[in-house]
């Protein structure tokens, strides 16, 4: 892999460049090609960035970064004058205002260093990291290409990755998450995509944005830094539809089952994923459920636009494979869909549905976690996830967490006949589900990640 070093003095003018006030301690011609948030992650060829967190400040694990071998630290003016360093020789200290600031201009310059990346951004309420994913698998087949590890998609995530972008890469995917006001305007500030795919309007972090209004408002400036020539995508069945293309400077058009050029049809193969017709080519798809299609389809337009030919986005496809905890589908004696990275009501409500639709002899077995952060509206939503549970073909449903509380007291008062348990200790969620459990059965884990779901697989293979 070919990466971009700076030295510390470059880092300095490309800091003073973009308005800030920055000065330098030690040595000009100390380097760096990564930047590490984590003082563990330091070493030789990287940018400690000190920044405050809510259960440490990177300003007290200067000197760890250092021993690393971090070459440059970046630093806050207050943070400095509290926790200094002495420096070893060959390293330097530059210090800022307020280090993300200054972490972000640094990564905009990093990304500015590779002029001829074509930049593809991905952002929505949920299913962005697999519809970069897809996109990525496409575009490989005749690209070499650039794109955010795992999901590191926020203000810090998006920094990072723009370090680890080869200078030889010609096309970029990364996705853009946020997790408050403002951050999304920030990313577009940083990455400036050519094009750019909103996937959806949902409700993940209403709790923190307040309303879907402000959820469209904030995903929208994903499209803020386009000057005219760029091209955006929104869903063509999205209520907010209209709103995220108004007034957008550049060509925003739709993506989704009709609008989507070359997309024909597909055929729901259940747990074996789709039969796609892409421009009269018949392709297997591996990832189960409708909401991934349409993250396909997402991916299939992105992949248009770059002008991919259509052999290329086939391969692409039938070459993407489930992510970690994402609709993942475990086969055994008890077949397992391991959907537990994140949880919202659409993906939750999404996952129940997609159970439902398979045409299993068996039974069905429904493990419901928490959905987070989703703040004064997360009664209501676990509600009506409950109504689903409730109503659908589900022969058992087992609740986990506080916060599930409301959803399992919809089921009980819904007069529900299969077994149904509220659990917030997960040793004895698991043995409960365990006990019950038998060779034949689907079971379905959905939860957000902090959850921790994931733990059950271990527990309850026969």
């Amino acid at each position: 892999m070919s990466l971009v070093r700076f030295s510390a003095g470059k880092a300095l003018d490309m800091l003073r460049a973009a308005g800030l006030d920055a000065r330098l301690l030690g040595e000009s011609g100390a380097g760096f090609s990564s930047i590490a948030v984590d003082s563990r992650a330091a070493g030789p060829d990287s940018l400690f960035a000190a920044l405050p967190g809510e259960k440490a400040d990177g300003h007290d694990f200067l000197g760890a970064a250092l021993e690393r071998g971090a070459e440059v630290l970046l630093v806050s003016e207050e943070g400095w004058a509290r926790k200094n360093a002495p420096l070893k020789p060959g390293t330097a200290v530059i210090i800022v205002k307020k280090v993300l600031t200054g972490m972000q201009a640094l990564a905009r310059e990093r990304r500015r260093a590779c002029p001829e990346l074509l930049r593809v951004g991905i952002t929505g309420s949920s299913g962005k990291t697999t519809t970069k994913e897809i996109c990525a698998s496409i575009l490989e087949q005749g690209h070499k290409v650039a794109m955010n590890p795992g999901n590191l998609n926020s203000d810090i995530g998006l920094s990072q990755s723009m370090f680890g972008i080869d200078s030889s890469a010609e096309i970029g995917v990364f996705e853009m998450g946020m997790n408050r006001a403002g951050e999304m305007g920030e990313l577009a500030g940083i990455y400036e995509p050519d094009i750019a795919l909103i996937n959806n309007i949902g409700t993940a972090h209403i709790g923190i944005l307040g309303s879907r209004d402000a959820i469209a408002f904030e995903k929208k400036q994903i499209f803020s830094h386009f000057s005219g020539s760029q091209r955006g995508f929104v869903p063509e069945a999205d209520d907010y539809n209209a709103f995220l293309k108004e007034g957008v400077r550049g060509r925003v058009g739709d993506f989704g089952p009709h609008s989507t050029k070359g997309f024909r049809g597909a055929e729901d193969l259940g747990l074996d994923g789709f039969s796609v017709d892409w421009e009269g080519l018949k392709v297997h798809f591996p990832l189960v459920g409708r909401h991934n299609l349409s993250n396909a389809i997402a991916a299939m337009a992105l992949a248009e636009c770059v002008g991919t030919p259509p052999r290329e986005v086939a391969a692409g496809l039938e070459a993407v494979r489930p992510l970690f905890g994402r609709s993942e589908i475990l086969r055994g004696a008890i077949t397992i869909i391991r959907d537990c990275y994140n949880a919202n009501p659409d993906s939750s409500e999404a996952a129940i549905e997609f159970c439902d639709s398979i045409g299993w002899k068996g039974r069905r077995l429904y493990v419901l976690g928490s959905m987070l952060e989703l703040g004064a509206d997360s009664a209501a939503a676990h509600r009506q996830v409950g109504a689903s549970a409730a109503a659908s073909k589900a022969d058992a449903l087992f609740f986990f967490g506080e916060e599930t509380r409301p959803a399992f007291e919809t089921v009980r008062s819904s007069g529900f006949k299969g077994p149904l348990l509220f659990e917030t200790n997960f040793d004895r969620l698991a043995k409960a589900v365990k006990d019950f459990a038998r060779e034949g059965d689907l079971l379905l884990i959905k939860a957000s990640r902090g959850m921790a779901l994931e733990r059950l697989v271990d527990r309850i293979k026969i």
